[in-house]
C-alpha cells in the first residue's frame, strides 16, 4: 500500500496535482462501447503506487487499444489498460515507463460523513468542497452502487478525478456529474465511487486483470426510474433484450414473479435470476397492454474487447 504523500504534514491542495495525470484512450471504431462512449476518450487518473499504477474510472479505458498519460508538467508516457471492473466501475492503468510521481495512499471512505470537507483533484484543478450524501445509486446502463458518494461543487474534469480527504488520502474516484433538486433549485453534483470498494479486489485486478466477481446476467437495456416504475429509454440492438422484443418506452412491472418499482429493485431481481445465460421472464406494459417476454441474458464482458498484453 502506498504511503500518503500528505499524511505527515499539513495538506497543500495544489500538491495533489502532482499525483493526478491526464488519461487519454483510443478505442477501435468497431468496439462495443464506441457508439455510446466514442473512440477517443479522456479524463483524470490518480497515481496510487510508486510503480506507476493509476486508478481512474473504467469507462475511459474500456476496450482501449492504446492509453497515454500526461503529467502535470506535460510529460507524456505510454500506458497499458490493465483492468476494468464493471461491478464497481473502477479502471486501472499501468504506466509502461517510470512516472516518477508521488503516490496517494488509499483512505477510509467508510468514515466519511455528510458535511465533511473534501478535495476533488482532477486534471488542472483542485476543488474544495463537501460530502453532501452517501446513498444508493442506480445507473441507466445496468449499474448499481449500494452507497455512492455525492459532492459539491462539481469538478469540471470529474471523470476519474480523485476524492481526497483532509489527511491527503484517496477516498473515491469521480464517475458522473448529476443534478440534484434542492429548495433553491437544481444543484450540480459529482457522483463518486467510494475507495472502500477497491481494497478487496485491488490485488486480483493487478495480478489477473479481473476482480473475481462472478459475472452478472446482462440484458442490454438503458432504463430509468419514472413515476414509481422502471421505464426503458433505449435498447441496445446487439443485446439480449432486443432479441426478446423489448422496445424503448416499455414499462417493466415484474421480473420473474417479483414486482419491481425502482431501477435498483429491477437490477437486483435480474442479478438474482442466475448466471449469464439464464432465461429471465419480464412482464412489461406497452401501449396499455401487458406482455411477458423471456430474455436470454448474457455476460456483458463477452461483448467487450480485452486489453492486449504488453
Amino acid at each position: 500500500m502506498a504511503k500518503s504523500i500528505h499524511q505527515d504534514r499539513k495538506l497543500n491542495p495544489q500538491d495533489l496535482l502532482r499525483s493526478v495525470v491526464l488519461v487519454e484512450a483510443t478505442i477501435p471504431e468497431d468496439s462495443f462501447t464506441a457508439p455510446m462512449l466514442g473512440s477517443e476518450r479522456s479524463g483524470s487518473g490518480v497515481v496510487i503506487n510508486e510503480n506507476g499504477l493509476v486508478l481512474t474510472i473504467g469507462y475511459i479505458i474500456a476496450e482501449a487499444e492504446s492509453v497515454r498519460l500526461t503529467t502535470s508538467s506535460g510529460r507524456k508516457i505510454e500506458a497499458h489498460p490493465l483492468a476494468y471492473d464493471q461491478e464497481t466501475g473502477f479502471g486501472l492503468v499501468q504506466a509502461l515507463s517510470p512516472l516518477d510521481l508521488p503516490a496517494i495512499g488509499l483512505g477510509d471512505s467508510d468514515s466519511l460523513r455528510p458535511g465533511d470537507d473534501v478535495f476533488v483533484a482532477g486534471v488542472g484543478e483542485v476543488i474544495e468542497g463537501q460530502l453532501l450524501a452517501r446513498q444508493e445509486f442506480a445507473g441507466y446502463w445496468e449499474y448499481l452502487l449500494d452507497e455512492a458518494l455525492f459532492t459539491a461543487p462539481v469538478h469540471p474534469s470529474w471523470g476519474g478525478a480523485g476524492l481526497i480527504g483532509a489527511d491527503g488520502r484517496l477516498l473515491g474516484i469521480g464517475s458522473l456529474q448529476l443534478q440534484a433538486a434542492t429548495t433553491g433549485g437544481a444543484q450540480d453534483i459529482n457522483m463518486i465511487v467510494p475507495i472502500s470498494l477497491l481494497a478487496p479486489i485491488l490485488d486480483r485486478l493487478v495480478s489477473t486483470g479481473h476482480s473475481g466477481h462472478a459475472a452478472r446476467p446482462w440484458l442490454g437495456l438503458y432504463s430509468a426510474d419514472h413515476d414509481g416504475h422502471v421505464a426503458v429509454i433505449n435498447v441496445d440492438p446487439r443485446g439480449p433484450a432486443a432479441a426478446a422484443g423489448v422496445q424503448a418506452g416499455d414499462i417493466v412491472r415484474d421480473v420473474r414473479d417479483q414486482a419491481v418499482d425502482s431501477l435498483a429493485e429491477f437490477y437486483r431481481e435480474v442479478w438474482a435470476s442466475g448466471t449469464p445465460g439464464a432465461e429471465i421472464p419480464v412482464r412489461i406494459v406497452r401501449d396499455g397492454r401487458e406482455l411477458w417476454l423471456r430474455i436470454r441474458s448474457a455476460d456483458r464482458g463477452d461483448f467487450l474487447r480485452k486489453p492486449l498484453l504488453q
